[in-house]
């Protein structure tokens, strides 16, 4: 699929995320994105790429379409674009959470090539985390394109079990909010030890990042770093052990598990025929 031409139902932040990705990385020619918000496809004219109100005017131009909508607008999309993408044997991308590869192709009628994507926030700034699955009408080819698309805004790693989507999202998907969530929280505990609001947020922002970079250079080593911070009797080991001792590892298990959970309602409802 060299010099495929891509298109992009929604331009919401992930649509504008890849979008933008893609227009330093490919001819902004062969991108098109439709939306039906004018300002939002004006956002995407300002990248010099093709900005459409028809989602079928893109279906019509593309040989990979990603669905950059919410879960709930798939199926009546997919329903929409049908007869475009049986006839021009579309590569669909769907990042919507929770919704089934299965699903999408018998939304779409016949045997689609379908491949499941699940980016997060952090593509906005090209630093994300993409999983993707693929069914197998997918060939090797359509595989790699999608990477490449993927790949303009994240790092990509491939499950062969479509079942775990629902625990990738709960980890990569949903995970930078329990990032986000802990910064607030270190903000909130430097005001309440007399930091002000501004320095706090910013010491609290700037140690997630740093320890952020830190963990991604050494994925494997989370615990290890952990250690080597964590002098024996000193402030860090007290903290760690209210932490551990507060159920902090479990809380984090019964947050990833009711996500996982809810993307599993949202494909068991939403594929529901």
């Amino acid at each position: 699929m060299q010099n495929f031409s891509i298109g992009i139902i929604g331009a919401g932040n992930m649509g504008l995320a890849l979008a933008s990705g893609l227009a330093l990385r490919m001819a902004p020619g062969r991108i098109a994105v439709s939306d039906p918000h004018p300002d939002k496809r004006q956002r995407v004219s300002d990248l010099g790429i093709s900005a459409l109100a028809d989602n079928d005017s893109v279906v019509a131009r593309a040989d990979l379409l990603v669905l950059a909508v919410k879960p709930q607008a798939v199926r009546g999309l997919c329903t929409a674009i049908a007869p475009t993408v049986r006839d021009r044997q579309v590569l669909v991308i769907s990042v919507a959470a929770g919704i089934r590869g299965a699903d999408i192709a018998r939304w779409l009628g016949g045997a689609p090539a379908v491949i499941r994507a699940m980016p997060n926030t952090p593509a906005l700034i090209n630093a994300g985390v993409s999983v993707l699955w693929a069914n197998d009408q997918a060939t090797a080819a359509q595989r790699q394109a999608a990477a490449t698309v993927l790949g303009a805004v994240s790092e990509v790693f491939w499950l062969t079990d479509e079942a775990l989507m629902d625990a990738a999202t709960a980890i990569s998907g949903s995970g930078p909010a329990y990032f986000f969530l802990m910064v607030e929280a270190l903000t909130v505990a430097g005001v309440a030890l007399g930091l002000p609001q501004d320095l706090s947020a910013a010491l609290a922002a700037g140690t997630a990042a740093g320890a952020g970079r830190m963990v991604h250079d050494h994925p494997a080593e989370a615990a290890l770093l952990r250690a080597r911070v964590t002098s024996p009797g000193g402030t860090t080991e007290r903290a760690i052990k209210s932490l551990l001792g507060e159920g902090f590892m479990e809380m984090f298990g019964r947050a990833a598990l009711a996500a996982r959970d809810r993307s599993r309602e949202l494909g068991e409802q939403l594929g529901a025929a």
